[in-house]
């Protein structure tokens, strides 16, 4: 794939997020707003968009030469959340979700970096699921049971996502050079949690054998 078709694939992946934390930030109702923004991720899965969280749990299988898609796919999320946001702020809707976006900001902003490095590790355990259960289940109950679960239960459980944060960040008009740093730390912490499922799952599959 080239750098272009890889970067314009991450946009859309982005955009997609994008549009499952907007009507997440639009519900007043938690677990309601856990169930919908799935859709971000169900779309991601369904049309293959390249999403960061999603990508970087199975980097062990690749080789180290092709590890330069992955800021890359970094940056076109980054790119395509911001656009959400972008085309958000022209609607009637904005100021809702402006409002509702900052009071999540506020939350992640008073909190330390190492706890958001464990929250974004933790969310990716649930990522992970969800992704390798949409890739190995045969039925077509069991992939979108493992995108819905996985989700709403990281979200729930209050779990960093940085992508989904990107977009937060956006919408509240707080991205600034702290909020990036920020958005890196959980993006690591997204990055471990994702890598130690995988190889966690691919001993107990060895081990079955």
């Amino acid at each position: 794939m080239s750098p272009f078709t890889l970067f314009r694939s991450a946009v859309c992946a982005g955009f997609a997020i994008g549009l499952g934390g907007a009507v997440y930030l639009q519900q007043t109702s938690k677990a309601l707003g856990a169930l919908l923004f799935t859709i971000g991720l169900f779309a991601v899965c369904e049309c293959r968009f390249h999403l960061f969280t999603g990508k970087v749990c199975y980097a062990r299988e690749r080789s180290w030469r092709s590890y330069w898609e992955y800021p890359v796919i970094l940056g076109g999320n980054f790119i395509g959340a911001g656009l959400m946001a972008l085309l958000l702020s022209g609607t009637r809707l904005f100021s809702f979700t402006q409002k509702a976006a900052a009071v999540l900001i506020a939350v992640k902003n008073a909190d330390s970096l190492g706890s958001l490095f464990i929250l974004g590790f933790l969310c990716n355990i649930f990522v992970f699921l969800a992704v390798e259960g949409y890739r190995s289940f045969p039925h077509a109950i069991g992939k979108y049971a493992a995108i819905f679960l996985g989700i709403a239960v990281f979200i729930l459980s209050g779990y960093e996502h940085s992508i989904a944060d990107m977009f937060y960040y956006f919408t509240a008009g707080a991205m600034d050079l702290a909020a990036l740093g920020r958005i890196l730390v959980i993006a690591l912490g997204n990055t471990c949690g994702g890598l130690i499922s995988h190889e966690a799952v691919q001993f107990a599959r060895r081990a079955q054998k």
